[in-house]
């Protein structure tokens, strides 16, 4: 849907250089991508995803999937209705990216870096190519933070799912959902391999 979530790939990539060459691992419990919406013109709201995993290997590759299934609109038929319509029940989407291992080498413990980061989102069979302004904070030797550097769009006939939103917007007896969205992300990255 609306995820630009697709940002997180971006924002990865800069974990990955945050640390030297070895794997960092996203810390899925303390990361989050929000988006917003707007119904009827007038009537905001927020909503997130939860379930992320992914990794940046030694070699820069970044790949982050998001669990659909994890979706977060506070309302359990909306939840059902956008799995339905707009996600088709896919399972997850997936972020690429490839980043300069050697990029952020020198942040030190406590200082910030500003970044402008690329990558592509796999979403229902489509590519859609993104990118996203973060920044990252080094909080240890062993934690990167990302976080994007205000609000970034995506829209939703990048995605290809125009004809899920209009479906949303019927069963609601909506007048409009807009079709810009907003996406802010988080994203706690710890230092090895989890899986080891």
């Amino acid at each position: 849907m609306n995820m630009r979530t697709t940002m997180i790939a971006a924002a990865l990539a800069l974990a990955a250089g945050a640390a030297s060459a070895e794997m960092w691992t996203l810390d899925g419990a303390n990361s989050r991508i929000g988006f917003g919406s707007v119904k009827s013109d007038v009537i905001g709201e927020g909503h997130s995803f939860s379930g992320l995993s992914g990794s940046v290997g030694e070699d820069g590759k970044v790949d982050l999937t998001l669990d659909l299934a994890s979706l977060n609109t506070n309302i359990d038929i909306r939840n059902e209705r956008i799995q339905e319509h707009v996600f088709k029940m896919a399972p997850d989407a997936q972020l690429l990216a490839e980043v300069d291992m050697e990029a952020m080498e020198g942040l030190a413990v406590g200082a910030t870096m500003e970044s402008l980061v690329e990558g592509t989102l796999m979403f229902l069979g489509e590519e859609v190519y993104v990118d996203l302004p973060v920044v990252a904070a080094r909080l240890s030797e062993d934690n990167v933070l990302i976080m994007s550097d205000g609000i970034t769009y995506i829209s939703t006939e990048e995605l290809d799912i125009n004809a899920g939103v209009d479906k949303l917007m019927e069963l609601a007896g909506l007048e409009s959902i807009d079709r810009a969205v907003p996406v802010t992300v988080r994203l706690m990255f710890t230092a090895g391999d989890s899986s080891s």
